[in-house]
């Protein structure tokens, strides 16, 4: 059995919908998902939960992505924490965590493992 084959994925958007070098925000059994797009990555696809847990609010698909020292990131909009986009750990504070869900694109559909 494969890495993908031992998840439930589900269509949580279509490729059109993301954009290239930015986030989006999609919703997974009524949480908001953070989804982003970096297709000079690989993988190209990150998924981590949209929810800043130092501003609380559903900021994270604004945030500014960026790498540091190797890591990929997403800097908050509201209070600029960095969080690693492949272990949600917020580089500033190792108390604060956002979470990584497994997504994958499928052709034109983007899946999300539940």
């Amino acid at each position: 059995m494969t890495a993908a084959q031992q998840y439930n994925w589900q269509e949580i958007c279509k490729r059109q919908d993301l954009v290239a070098g930015s986030g989006v925000c999609a919703l997974m059994a009524g949480e908001q998902v953070a989804l982003f797009y970096l297709p000079a990555e690989e993988p190209p696809l990150y998924a981590v939960a949209n929810r800043d847990p130092i501003g609380a609010a559903n900021v994270l698909s604004r945030g500014v992505v960026g790498d540091i020292a190797g890591q990929l990131v997403v800097a908050s909009p509201l209070f600029k924490q960095h969080y690693d986009l492949q272990t949600g750990a917020c580089l500033e504070d190792a108390d604060e965590k956002v979470e990584v869900y497994n997504v994958r694109l499928d052709g034109d559909s983007v899946l999300i493992a539940s």
